[in-house]
């Protein structure tokens, strides 16, 4: 086989993993080429996200002393999402087929053959799936577990139980090109690009060093930006929401008018506070959700870049 593969790995402040993921995914790459299920030109691409350590300086450390690692350095952090689409979008110049994969060596690299195999087999894109979750957390499973159904509810076409560990085409590259959202999800982009695609397992490792770059806050924000992203259903539910509000309203106000017809009249202080107070905090929590969505249209209407690169290393002859 002649096709040449990149795998592109997002990096921020990796500097305590790099040496030991470069020489886990050399393996890897030396192993696919001896076996000729891919070309000699085949690369490893770190895509530096503004980290404030030495991570830029290890990438170029490992360029100088082996080719088959290149980098693309980001001009300032512009989140994961955003520095996985510059390493795919400068891969795909160069690439037949593209991996994108994490740093943290939490996504097991022995999945690479799989996934390349498959591509053989006449697939565009192949999706990394986790076996199971037994090593995560009971907050994480339940959280993790409740984001995809919830995803799924909303009518968002999502695989479940996959990050970002995933094969695309050339083809399905150039596609993918096409998507200028600013707002990034790419878990739901990637599936509405279309193309013959399936799934491969494998099972999820702990972090080999470092600390994680995705926190409690950050994980929600992802999910509901996800859910923002691709869904217009939260705003259906308060309209919805708006119209039961407004006919109990209407039931209450019919029941207050015949109690005071009728002589019973009833103190009410607490249920009146309470009720005013539930109507107010359900009406903020409304314009927040609303909010969210102008916000988006708000950053798409302004057409700013997505990154900017502002290094690239990588051998001339490719």
């Amino acid at each position: 086989m002649n096709d040449v593969l990149y795998l592109v790995v997002p990096c921020y402040n990796e500097e305590a993993v790099l040496y030991e993921t470069s020489k886990r995914l050399s393996a890897v790459m030396e192993q696919l080429t001896k076996a000729g299920k891919i070309s000699s030109k085949s690369r490893v691409m770190f895509v530096n996200d503004g980290s404030k350590d030495k991570t830029w300086e290890i990438i170029e450390a490992l360029h100088k002393q082996d080719p088959v690692f290149c980098g693309v350095c980001l001009s300032r952090n512009r989140g994961h999402q955003n520095a996985l689409l510059a390493g795919l979008m400068t891969a795909k110049e160069y690439a037949d087929i593209v991996i994108s994969l994490d740093a943290d060596l939490q996504d097991d690299v022995n999945a690479i053959e799989k996934m390349v195999d498959a591509y053989h087999s006449g697939y565009e894109i192949v999706y990394g799936v986790r076996s199971c979750r037994k090593k995560d957390t009971f907050f994480k499973k339940a959280t993790a577990k409740g984001f995809y159904k919830f995803m799924k509810l909303l009518g968002v076409d999502i695989v479940f139980n996959h990050a970002d560990y995933r094969l695309m085409s050339k083809a399905a590259l150039d596609v993918l090109a096409q998507f200028e959202e600013v707002n990034l999800f790419l878990r739901g982009i990637i599936p509405l690009i279309g193309f013959q695609s399936t799934t491969v397992t494998y099972e999820r490792d702990k972090r080999f060093a470092g600390e994680s770059k995705y926190p409690v806050s950050k994980m929600l924000a992802f999910a509901f930006d996800g859910i923002t992203s691709f869904s217009i259903k939260p705003i259906r539910m308060i309209t919805c929401l708006g119209f039961l509000i407004f006919l109990v309203s209407l039931i209450a106000l019919i029941v207050f008018v015949i109690l005071k017809y009728t002589g019973f009249t009833i103190g009410g202080w607490t249920s009146t506070v309470a009720s005013i107070w539930m109507i107010g905090g359900i009406q903020l929590l409304c314009l927040g959700v609303i909010g969210e969505y102008i916000g988006k249209i708000y950053s798409e209407t302004k057409k700013r870049p997505r990154y900017i690169i502002s290094k690239i290393i990588l051998d001339k002859e490719d």
